[in-house]
């Protein structure tokens, strides 16, 4: 079930572009129709400018098929001098990314789950947004 998003997270990854940190994640979202939407973490010189793998790839899937409909999310990462075969830990998102992946839950009305991995889509960690941030801020708009 997670195979197709772990490669299309891998994926992701290999188009980083984090020449400071030469740290790289990719991260793959799906739609409960079962589309993907990709994104990479990409650094900058003025580092607040830079964007994570969450980030860029929850932007993608918003213009692919709407926050609404996400279900479910990749993340995989480490660094690139990481080898295949070698094991590394899962990477966790951010609380920046968290509070964003709880945005998108609550369009969706579920508790996203959240896959994290290492560099090779290895050593994976499946959660929850709801495990991962338990007492998110709610902005209501009423």
């Amino acid at each position: 079930m997670n195979g197709k998003l772990i490669e299309a997270a891998i994926e992701a990854r290999a188009k980083a572009h984090a020449p400071y940190s030469d740290f790289l994640v990719g991260c793959a979202v799906e739609s409960e129709d079962g589309e993907i939407a990709r994104g990479a973490n990409m650094e900058n010189g003025c580092y607040r400018l830079g964007v994570c793998a969450e980030q860029s790839a929850l932007a993608a899937a918003q213009v692919a098929f709407g926050l609404g409909k996400v279900s479910r999310i990749v993340v995989v990462g480490g660094p690139r001098s990481a080898r295949d075969g070698e094991t590394g830990e899962a990477v966790m998102p951010c609380g920046g990314c968290r509070q964003a992946i709880q945005e998108a839950a609550g369009l969706s009305g579920r508790d996203i789950e959240v896959v994290c991995c290492d560099h090779s889509g290895g050593n994976a960690v499946t959660t929850t947004i709801g495990a991962l941030l338990p007492a998110a801020f709610v902005f209501d708009k009423d």
